[in-house]
């Protein structure tokens, strides 16, 4: 698709965003804002959400997941929760549910 055709259409997205934000870290204001300007530049809405690691040692945890379009795992750790951010990877492959990790 052109950058024409794609200034025509309006979109809005979910994006779950792994991770125990820290707003002192840099790396994950950067998430926000990069996540932000990706958004603005392809003309979509954005709305994203932060889950700490420990919501998603638990099944109801990650079925909170599905409510999203994408899911984001975020840099920066250290994770509180190894475990929940594993099960979140998990999820998203299991589920097919599109998925990006740095």
């Amino acid at each position: 698709m052109n950058r024409e055709m794609n200034r025509e259409m309006k979109h809005d997205i979910k994006i779950a965003i792994i991770g125990d934000f820290e707003p002192e870290r840099v790396s994950h204001r950067a998430t926000n804002e990069a996540l932000r300007h990706a958004a603005d530049a392809l003309q979509f809405t954005t709305d994203t959400d932060w889950f700490p690691t420990q919501s998603l040692e638990t099944e109801a945890g990650r079925m909170k997941l599905k409510e999203y379009h994408g899911i984001f795992c975020a840099p920066g750790g250290p994770y509180r929760s190894m475990t929940g951010a594993l099960e979140a990877i998990r999820f998203s492959r299991e589920q097919g549910w599109p998925f990006i990790g740095t």
